[in-house]
């Protein structure tokens, strides 16, 4: 095949880095470029179309995380006969609270059954409900917005920025009504929304910031931790984040008042005084999904450093490939959390092939590549659905309803829809720079060949 003078190859690429990698890598065996030239002659020829793939029989590193620390923590929870975190006010769930606030830099956390959990807690504690509107995104989990609409307040769906997937925080200006009470901002695969802006948009118009930070442990933007910079954090520890026990959730601020809320909405609307005060569910979460936690703590950190200098060593050894770009990341992020690893990926470059037969193509090299939300929010039947309901057409009217239908075109956030392409990162993130190597060889072997993905 010809390729152009300043095309990036794989063959460059094994020519100017397999030095430096056999110097940093952190396993013993050798980086798959080191073997790519002695497999045999069909080395270049794609392994969809009969060549030799370049990971066969590819193994990640095992997910959800375990090792003897959770394993123990299981069993003296499972002995100990306190299983509900009402029995004890040093179980397993209260201690945990403690470290995550700890670990996030927060006074306090507050720990629920799931994310989506987490997320309704603070909108019953913030007082949003029937009549109101909250701004989110529509490339997100289905959880975010029946949040929303489990207050009967109405979710409106702003468009994306489609280089770093997120909320474009133009759009959500445009958006706000007499009616918007808060923004929910999505960090999206774990990495920072641009914060400033919306925390500024939010200052003008008095409004509350709700951060779905569900795939964003331990991302840091601009000084500060994520889920810290909003009114309140919600997080998600469903089992394939990069902290996880299942199903499970938990929220954090700053605002002691806010916090207390926050637990009383959970405890189903009993506070830590003992009285039933408000309105609210049984969100408790129960002790195993506690200890499973506290189990992971002690290399919680160690694990996100090794999916941030994976994640970095991904994005520098595939920059001069021109057909995948990497999830734009905002000034100020100094650390994601990497529950995905994303680009977007330009057909142009691919000899015009449809995204799904690049991915057929690099899965027959031995990595596993796939879009993400194939649909955005704003494109499911909710929309319609909630439209027929009469609290909303009594709460909201006709003539609110139907502009919140018109403003259901979102164009960007289809376009990201079409053309995002992501490694799952909570696991593979946590192999060594040799696995890395053979995500960066098949692309660029599939890369290289460009010219052969249309007959597949």
């Amino acid at each position: 095949m010809m390729m152009k003078k300043n095309d990036f190859t794989r063959r460059k690429f094994i020519s100017t880095v397999s030095a430096g990698t056999a110097a940093v890598a952190v396993s013993s065996s050798i980086p798959a470029f080191g073997n790519i030239t002695s497999i045999n002659n069909n080395s270049g020829k794609l392994a969809i179309l009969g060549g030799t793939p370049v990971a066969p029989a590819k193994v990640w590193p095992d997910w959800p995380y375990v090792d003897e620390k959770v394993v123990e923590e299981v069993v003296k929870t499972t002995r100990s006969g306190i299983w509900c975190r009402i029995q004890s006010a040093t179980g397993t769930v209260s201690t945990f609270e403690k470290e995550f606030a700890k670990i996030l830099g927060t006074k306090s956390s507050v720990c629920v059954g799931s994310g989506t959990q987490a997320l309704n807690t603070a909108v019953e504690a913030l007082g949003i409900g029937p009549g109101d509107e909250i701004i989110t995104s529509p490339y997100t989990d289905p959880g975010t917005i029946q949040a929303i609409l489990v207050s009967r307040a109405l979710p409106v769906m702003a468009d994306l920025d489609p280089d770093s997937f997120q909320l474009d925080p133009d759009d959500v200006e445009r958006k706000i009504t007499k009616r918007t009470k808060a923004i929910m901002p999505v960090h999206i695969m774990g990495q920072p929304c641009n914060m400033e802006r919306i925390m500024a948009i939010a200052k003008k118009n008095n409004l509350k910031v709700i951060e779905d930070a569900c795939q964003a442990f331990l991302a840091e933007y601009q000084g500060k931790t994520i889920g810290t910079i909003g009114d309140v954090g919600c997080f998600s520890f469903q089992t394939s984040k990069v902290l996880s026990c299942g199903e499970g959730g938990g929220l954090i601020s700053n605002n002691d008042e806010l916090m207390d809320k926050c637990y009383t909405v959970q405890n189903h609307g009993t506070s830590k005084r003992g009285k039933t005060e408000t309105i609210g569910s049984k969100y408790r979460m129960n002790e195993f999904e506690g200890a499973v936690l506290l189990g992971q703590m002690p290399g919680v950190r160690e694990r996100h450093n090794t999916r941030n200098r994976n994640a970095k060593y991904l994005t520098e050894k595939l920059k001069g490939c021109p057909g995948l770009v990497p999830q734009k990341l905002y000034e100020g992020t100094t650390a994601g959390s990497f529950y995905l690893y994303t680009w977007s990926y330009k057909k142009e470059h691919f000899n015009n092939a449809p995204r799904d037969k690049f991915l057929k193509a690099v899965a027959a090299e031995g990595i596993s590549l796939s879009g993400y939300i194939s649909n955005g929010l704003h494109k499911e039947p909710w929309t319609s659905h909630i439209q027929t309901l009469p609290e909303y057409k009594t709460m909201f009217g006709a003539a609110r309803l139907k502009k919140f239908q018109d403003e259901l075109l979102l164009p960007k956030c289809d376009q990201v829809c079409q053309d995002m392409v992501m490694l799952w990162a909570s696991g593979p993130l946590l192999g060594t720079l040799a696995d890395m190597d053979d995500v960066i060889n098949a692309v660029l072997k599939v890369y290289e060949n460009r010219d052969k993905l249309n007959s597949i």
